[in-house]
């Protein structure tokens, strides 16, 4: 299993490394050609409004593809990603790093043989927006070819039966006891994805002011409140909060038939991540594996992910028999 997972995140990463090898092999074959400081941020116009030194255009470069490529290759490690969902993402990942790579590359080649000023900047560096659409190409063929490569080794598939409590599965409870489920169903990417928000609106608060700075901060401090959302089964049915009191996501007692755990995927059943609603089927993702489907009166499913999810599953049936009993 361990080899399996270090070629899936071999092939993950490679698009990133080849393209930051590809950018650092260019920085230093036309070095001698190029300014102190290049043009390294564009108007819609094309023209450039932002500069930095050759160092640092390596070291963010390192940076930014190590990170991605890094994040990118545990999410297919860590993640539950089976069939078609497996591909897309590796495809995805292909596509990113080919469109990042073209960018930045066109961006140092736009830098050879400029010109510069008395604070060594790169003088008359134009990045012609069309450049945007030969990036969007360029990601096109590499997903292409990371939907390929992906098939051609082995595709993760999605387990059967697991050893947990399957449909009809009940907690017995004496007479008149009162019983209460809950965990908390986090995920270890949302936190991450959280805080680079709001270290991005921080840096971004320093360099363009508030109002840049503003909508990251507010993204990153609303998904770090529903990062590790609390699910609770009682006699009030399946209730979903966040660390705050509100919102809140509850699903009556009375409106549930039947409960029962399996493990979800939900970029193949769902199409993504967070609270999601499909033909047939709602629910609250916040990562692949284990979870509660509760079957709906007049058919529809409701699901969440979460530890545990066989145990919230038995005592929501012990409870829906109860209710039945009670009327």
């Amino acid at each position: 299993m361990k080899r399996k997972n270090l070629g899936r995140a071999t092939l993950v990463a490679l698009p990133f490394l080849l393209a930051l090898v590809a950018d650092l092999v260019l920085l230093a074959v036309f070095r001698d050609r190029l300014p102190g400081q290049l043009a390294s941020h564009f108007r819609a116009d094309g023209r450039a409004d932002g500069y930095a030194g050759q160092v640092w255009h390596a070291v963010a470069n390192v940076l930014l593809f190590a990170v991605i490529g890094a994040l990118w290759a545990l999410t297919v490690v860590r993640g539950k990603f089976y069939g078609w969902a497996y591909r897309w993402l590796v495809a995805g990942g292909y596509a990113f790093a080919g469109f990042l790579g073209w960018v930045m590359t066109a961006v140092l080649l736009a830098n050879v043989d400029a010109g510069e000023n008395a604070q060594g900047e790169a003088q008359g560096v134009s990045f012609p927006m069309w450049q945007l659409a030969v990036a969007l190409g360029v990601a096109a063929l590499a997903g292409g070819l990371g939907m390929v490569l992906a098939a051609l080794g082995p595709v993760p598939k999605q387990p059967t039966a697991t050893g947990q409590a399957g449909d009809g599965a009940r907690i017995a409870l004496a007479d008149g006891e009162v019983a209460g489920w809950a965990r908390s169903a986090g995920s270890w990417w949302l936190p991450l994805i959280s805080l680079a928000l709001v270290a991005g609106g921080v840096v971004l608060l320093f360099v363009s002011g508030w109002a840049a700075a503003i909508p990251l901060l507010l993204l990153g401090v609303l998904l770090a409140a529903f990062a590790r959302p609390y699910v609770v089964v009682d006699r009030r049915g399946i209730t979903i909060s966040g660390m705050l009191p509100w919102p809140r996501l509850r699903v009556p007692l009375d409106r549930i038939e039947a409960a029962n755990s399996r493990e979800i995927n939900p970029l193949a059943e769902y199409g993504g991540w967070g609270y999601r609603i499909r033909p047939g089927r709602s629910g609250v993702m916040i990562r692949s594996g284990e979870g509660i489907v509760a079957t709906l009166a007049g058919g529809r499913d409701f699901a969440v992910t979460v530890d545990d999810s066989a145990t919230g599953a038995a005592l929501l049936n012990t409870l829906i028999d109860e209710r039945r009993a009670e009327h």
